[in-house]
């Protein structure tokens, strides 16, 4: 079986100098490898068929067969690295917490130990007839959430 270790060390070699980023390689019993990377500006399919060809020129068909599937992180899926909340700080965001609460906000800032995310949530002032909108910062660290994911918005 090929090595998961051995397939990132290839896929780090080709990200040298580059602004692409490694999110996840998985290497199933039957080696059917899948890489995913992420930009922040978007993936490009000339740069992934030009990663393919790299990890197929250090792996030998010979010695090992295996099957290469390699593309960009999904756009509706859940963040899996730090990158990808950077990248999409400004933007609107899903959580959902490890207690079942889904939440929509803006991502304010993440760094290796916690995110933030801004939120909308009505108030009734003091005195005032109706409740009125307020932005309210909440952070979380990673492993109080279950996911958090880009929020596709067509409107």
């Amino acid at each position: 079986m090929i090595s998961k270790n051995v397939v990132e060390g290839i896929v780090n070699e080709w990200l040298e100098d580059k602004e692409y980023f490694l999110v996840d390689v998985t290497v199933s019993p039957d080696d059917k490898i899948v890489v995913e990377i992420d930009h922040a500006e978007g993936v490009w399919i000339d740069d992934c068929v030009e990663l393919s060809r790299f990890i197929e020129s250090k792996l030998d068909r010979e010695e090992e067969d295996f099957e290469l599937e390699v593309g960009s992180a999904g756009i509706g899926q859940p963040f899996k690295v730090l990158q990808q909340y950077l990248i999409h700080i400004g933007k609107e965001v899903e959580v959902l917490t490890k207690e079942g609460k889904k939440l929509e906000g803006v991502l304010k800032e993440a760094d290796a130990d916690h995110f933030v995310v801004t939120v909308q949530k009505k108030v009734k002032p003091e005195g005032a007839k109706r409740p009125v909108w307020v932005d309210e910062d909440l952070t979380f660290t990673y492993d109080e959430i279950k996911y958090t994911k880009y929020l596709i918005s067509f409107k």
